[in-house]
C-alpha cells in the first residue's frame, strides 16, 4: 500500500512538468502542426489597456513606448489607474496626446480597473498589458496579425526576461524559457492555455467582465475557447521584463497567482470538459490544474520514501535526490548575494516556488481570496 501511494505521489509531479510537455514533444514529431493564421490583413484599430497603482515610475515611459509603436492603424490608449496614491495620473496626463485617456478610478481592484477601461474602449480589438514592462516597436504588429483569421479570438504575446539578476531571478529566467517552449508546443496542436498581463489581445465582442478574485490575464485568455474561438500565442510579439530576486517577493507572488489560478479554473471549469473542448481541456488540465496540484504531493513523496529505504536501489536513489534537492535549495535560499554556483539559485528558486504554490493552495482550501493588488511588492 505505501508504495502504490508512493508511485501515486511520484506519478503526479513527474507528469505536471516533465510528461505532459514530453508528450507533446513527442506527438509534435507524427502531427502536422495546425495551420497558422493568415496575417494578410489591413491592420485594425486597438485599445490598449493599461491598468494601474502606484506606478508613478514607469507609466510614462510606458506611455511613450506605445506611441511609438510602428502600427499603421489607428491606436487608443487607456490608463485606468486603480486608486494611485502617488503621481500615476498626474504623470499619465501630462503627456499631451488625443490618443491618451486616463481613467481616476477609486481602489477597487486590478479586475475593475481593466472592467471599467473595456467598458471606455473605442475599437474592436481590446490589448492588455502592465505599466512596468517594455515593449519592442513592432510589438503590436506583430500581436494583432492572427486576428485576420476570424476563428481567432485571442492572442497572446511572448514575455522575454533578457538578462537574470544576482539571486533567485536566474530561476525567473529560465522558467520564463520553459514556459515559452510549452506555449509553443501547446500552440502546435492549437490549445494554447497559458497568458500573460504584461501582453494579451482579445476581441472586444467576446470580453466578459473579469471577476475580482481571479487572475485576470488567464480569465480574459479563456473568454475565446468559452466563446468557441481560438486562442493562439504569438511568439514574435515579445515583450520584455525583469524577474525577482528576493525570497519573500517569490513566495508572495507565487502564493497569489496560485490562489488567483485556482479560483479562475473554478470560474471556467466547464471548460475543463473534453468531450466539449477536446485537446484544450486537456491542455488546460494538465498545465494549469494538476501542476497546481502537484506540489502538494511532494512532501508525502519524501514521506514515504523513508520506509522504502530498504525495498530496493531505486527507492534509495530517489530518497537521496529529494534529500540533496531540498538542502541544494535551502544554500540556495540563504544565498542572498548570489555567489553560490547558479544551480543552487535555481533550486532556490524551485523551493520557494513549490512552498508558495503549497500556502496557495491551502489558503484557497480555507477560503482565502485576493480582490486587490499592489505590483510593487512582486518586483
Amino acid at each position: 500500500m505505501v508504495e502504490a501511494i508512493f508511485w501515486f505521489c511520484l506519478f503526479l509531479p513527474f507528469y505536471a512538468w516533465i510528461g505532459y510537455p514530453l508528450g507533446l514533444a513527442v506527438c509534435g514529431l507524427f502531427m502536422r502542426p495546425r495551420k497558422p493564421p493568415s496575417t494578410a490583413h489591413a491592420p485594425q484599430p486597438v485599445s490598449v489597456i493599461i491598468a494601474a497603482h502606484n506606478e508613478a515610475l514607469h507609466i510614462a515611459q510606458k506611455l511613450h513606448t506605445l506611441l511609438a509603436q510602428d502600427y499603421p492603424a489607428e491606436v487608443e490608449i487607456i490608463v485606468a489607474s486603480d486608486g494611485s496614491s502617488d503621481d500615476t495620473v498626474a504623470r499619465a496626463r501630462a503627456i499631451d496626446d488625443h490618443r491618451i485617456k486616463v481613467l481616476d478610478l477609486p481602489r477597487q481592484g486590478k479586475a475593475a480597473a481593466l472592467n471599467a477601461a473595456a467598458g471606455e474602449a473605442s475599437h474592436a480589438v481590446l490589448v492588455f498589458s502592465d505599466a512596468d514592462n517594455r515593449w519592442r516597436r513592432d510589438t503590436l504588429a506583430h500581436l494583432v496579425a492572427p486576428f485576420a483569421d476570424a476563428e481567432v479570438g485571442c492572442c497572446v504575446g511572448n514575455m522575454r526576461i533578457p538578462r537574470a539578476g544576482h539571486a533567485l531571478s536566474i530561476g525567473d529566467l529560465l522558467y520564463r524559457r520553459y514556459e515559452t517552449w510549452l506555449c509553443a508546443a501547446e500552440n502546435h496542436f492549437g490549445c494554447a492555455v497559458s497568458a500573460n498581463g504584461a501582453l494579451l489581445a482579445l476581441r472586444r465582442e467576446l470580453f466578459q467582465p473579469v471577476p475580482a478574485q481571479v487572475n485576470d490575464d488567464f480569465f480574459l485568455c479563456t473568454c475565446a475557447p468559452a466563446a468557441g474561438k481560438r486562442s493562439v500565442y504569438v511568439a514574435q510579439a515579445q515583450v520584455l521584463d525583469s524577474g525577482v530576486d528576493t525570497v519573500g517577493e517569490q513566495f508572495r507572488r507565487r502564493v497569489r497567482i496560485t490562489v488567483g489560478g485556482l479560483q479562475s479554473l473554478v470560474a471556467r471549469r466547464e471548460l475543463m470538459n473534453p468531450l466539449r473542448h477536446g485537446l484544450y481541456a486537456v491542455a488546460l488540465i494538465s498545465h494549469k490544474l494538476i501542476r497546481r496540484l502537484a506540489p502538494l504531493l511532494l512532501a508525502p513523496l519524501l514521506l514515504l520514501n523513508l520506509p522504502l529505504w530498504n525495498a530496493g536501489n531505486f527507492y534509495r536513489y530517489t530518497l537521496a535526490a529529494q534529500l540533496t534537492g531540498y538542502a541544494v535549495g535551502a544554500l540556495g535560499l540563504l544565498d542572498c548575494k548570489g555567489r553560490l554556483p547558479k544551480p543552487f539559485r535555481v533550486a532556490g528558486f524551485l523551493l520557494i516556488t513549490l512552498a508558495g504554490m503549497n500556502a496557495g493552495l491551502w489558503q484557497f482550501l480555507c477560503g482565502r481570496r485576493y480582490a486587490l493588488w499592489n505590483p510593487q511588492q512582486n518586483r
